[in-house]
């Protein structure tokens, strides 16, 4: 009764701890729908493939009581082939007044599809370096979430941008697929003095422009793709703290906070865990991707937040704090989606479902097994709340923002297959993988896509990984066990897998099995099956009689409606019946007494494959290699397992 008791009050605990971890998870991916249409018309723009940037430099005037916004956006780009035009992603409801290059007007078109085509003079060569400076303005539209928006906050005005996944363009004119990081960034930003203005990595400067203006001067030194560029003006408060574990290879660097002055203290006090996050991240990964800038979060008034490169931008619960939930998911971008960039929106697990696993191991870090088994419950009983949906979109889905920012397989089937990456390979081959798919010199400060996840993890833990990914990030469902445990001599129980699936698009999932054995007197013993067949038999050794049978204890695999039940000791009848020879060369018998009838026999090779079958006492087994075999022995009394050898 007290494993009974415990076991209840575990249960209990979970399930109000996964409940609120949900309620709070939700705001953060809702929030997290960026800025798209619900149906998105503008997926690739192949008219700017011609071209790679290198460099931009955006001087913005706004002023956070309008929505608007004027600028001079001043481009170097490298032609990847003969061109004489040069195409921009930029929405039709911006107005251009000049195109200039190297101080000469050049002529323009607009499309009319939220394109800015610039005739060059000139047929540019291959591999040279030009530029361009764009002059515009106008009221940026939203589309659908908020691209550039202002507000207020207890009376004061606000400004920010969210650009994920194509709302860039609504703002500044770009290249926003994911095919292009721009090398570096200056960003000045004009606007009235007594606002403090925010943008990516290093504030150098801000000056008095007159007539009641300033600009304050933000550079970022590291290759950002056009929707992780964002602005934020409003009246802030700043707090500085310091981040980074502190060695003379890895000194500290600033972790700057803009928040509202009206709830300061409330998140000041929210924002103290940050350090000991990232900390945190960089022991398990690599160090923090932009140390020699800042990190930061920026409090803005969409809900959520939105990992912005550098500064985070941030939504405060009705108190002004931050909850540590979203502090360490939009950190965890840092790595897994700003230094690592999902190379296709196909591929959006790969920033999401990480940030989502890393928040998860934040609670297992700082919270314990416990609290970290509820949150791994909690998503697993999101993700077969329905019985379909991939990981990796297909090209329909990869054009609608609700499907690609859906909580139940972005966010967290794909975090629960990372954490199910994590159990088949082991913390050592797993966390070691991650780093050198985040080192890549191929990938590091650029694009990745799903195989290149997969051959990191193959090469460094030596395992193929094609059927589990098949599996589990490119086709649907989950599977469902059925699990029976036998006591069938003292010291040893049978435990037989069947397994079913939710989905037809996978006919067998191959995974690692997790089984927790217990007995009357506390005791209890895991076990990890590798289960490759349905049905399949497993005898274990167990220091004690079983009593209980407890499938997936620790909610490391997807899975629901699964049962694992427990048959009764067999002991009596294991003790009556013999066989013999043992070892045997050419004939097995079974001796039994008159009161037990035989039903069959099946012998099981070392792997648990059936390889004959019969309803003899006398079984030949002259025609089976040399080794160690399992006798099943189905009796009106029950079944019991017998061990042989042929020798």
């Amino acid at each position: 009764m007290k494993n009974l008791s415990l076991l209840l009050v575990l249960i209990s605990c979970t399930s109000v701890f996964g409940q609120s971890l949900n309620r709070e998870f939700e705001d953060l991916v809702n929030a997290e729908k960026k800025s798209a249409h619900k149906r998105m018309a503008l997926i690739t723009n192949p008219n700017t493939y011609d071209y790679d940037i290198t460099y931009h430099r955006l001087r913005l005037s706004v002023n956070p009581l309008d929505q608007f916004i004027s600028g001079e956006v001043t481009t170097k780009y490298i032609a990847k082939e003969n061109i004489n035009t040069v195409t921009f992603d930029m929405s039709d409801a911006l107005e251009v007044s000049t195109v200039k290059q190297r101080g000469v007007n050049l002529t323009f078109t607009r499309s009319g599809n939220n394109e800015l085509t610039v005739n060059l003079p000139v047929v540019q060569n291959t591999n040279v370096l030009d530029s361009l400076s764009i002059n515009y303005s106008g009221v940026p539209t939203s589309s659908g979430f908020g691209a550039f928006s202002v507000g207020n906050h207890n009376g004061s005005p606000v400004l920010w941008t969210l650009s994920e996944p194509f709302g860039a363009m609504e703002w500044w004119p770009c290249k926003q697929d994911l095919n292009d990081k721009v090398n570096s960034i200056d960003v000045y930003i004009t606007t009235p003095t007594e606002y403090t203005a925010v943008s990516n990595g290093l504030e150098l400067s801000k000056i008095d422009a007159g007539n009641g203006n300033s600009v304050t001067h933000f550079h970022h030194g590291y290759a950002i793709p056009a929707y992780l560029i964002a602005i934020a003006v409003s009246n802030y408060q700043i707090h500085n703290q310091q981040g980074g574990l502190g060695t003379v290879a890895s000194p500290f660097f600033p972790i700057v906070n803009y928040i509202y002055p009206e709830t300061a203290s409330t998140n000041i006090a929210s924002v103290a865990v940050t350090p000991d996050i990232i900390n945190f991240y960089e022991s398990v990964f690599v160090p923090y991707p932009f140390r020699s800038e800042k990190y930061g979060h920026c409090q803005f008034g969409w809900g959520g937040g939105m990992e912005h490169t550098t500064v985070s931008f941030m939504t405060a619960d009705n108190t002004g704090a931050y909850s540590r939930g979203l502090i360490a998911h939009e950190m965890g971008h840092q790595w897994f989606g700003d230094k690592v960039t999902c190379g296709s929106w196909k591929d959006i697990w790969l920033n999401e479902g990480f940030a989502t696993y890393l928040a998860s191991m934040v609670i297992e870090h700082f919270d314990g097994d416990v609290a970290f088994i509820a949150d791994k419950n909690a998503m697993i009983t999101s993700i077969t709340s329905n019985t379909s949906g991939a990981i990796y979109l297909t090209d329909a889905e990869a054009t609608d923002v609700n499907r690609i920012f859906s909580s139940r397989l972005t966010y967290k089937k794909g975090a629960m297959v990372l954490n199910m990456l994590r159990f088949k390979l082991g913390d050592t081959n797993f966390f070691q993988g991650l780093r050198n798919y985040l080192n890549d010199t191929d990938l590091a400060y650029g694009y990745a896509l799903t195989p290149d996840l997969q051959s990191h993890l193959e090469a460094t833990s030596g395992i193929n990984l094609t059927e589990f990914f098949n599996d589990w990030v490119y086709n649907q469902g989950y599977p469902i066990y059925t699990i029976s445990v036998s006591n069938i001599t003292p010291g040893g129980a049978r435990i037989t897998i069947n397994q079913s699936q939710s989905n037809a698009s996978v006919s067998f999932f191959e995974m690692p099995v997790p089984i927790r054995l217990t007995g009357d007197n506390g005791q209890q013993q895991d076990y990890v099956l590798n289960n490759t067949l349905s049905p399949q038999q497993f005898i274990v050794p167990v220091p004690f009689q079983v009593t209980g049978v407890i499938f997936n204890p620790k909610k490391d695999i997807i899975s629901k409606n699964s049962s694992a039940t427990l048959s009764a000791p067999s002991f009596e009848l294991e003790s009556s019946i013999a066989v013999y020879p043992n070892p045997a060369t050419t004939l097995l018998n079974l001796e039994m007494p008159n009161s037990i009838e035989l039903k069959n026999c099946t012998i099981f090779n070392a792997l648990g494959q059936k390889i004959y079958e019969c309803q003899s006492k006398s079984i030949p087994v002259d025609g089976l290699s040399v080794g160690m075999y399992t006798l099943e022995l189905t009796t009106t009394k029950g079944r019991i397992l017998k061990k042989f050898i042929k020798k």
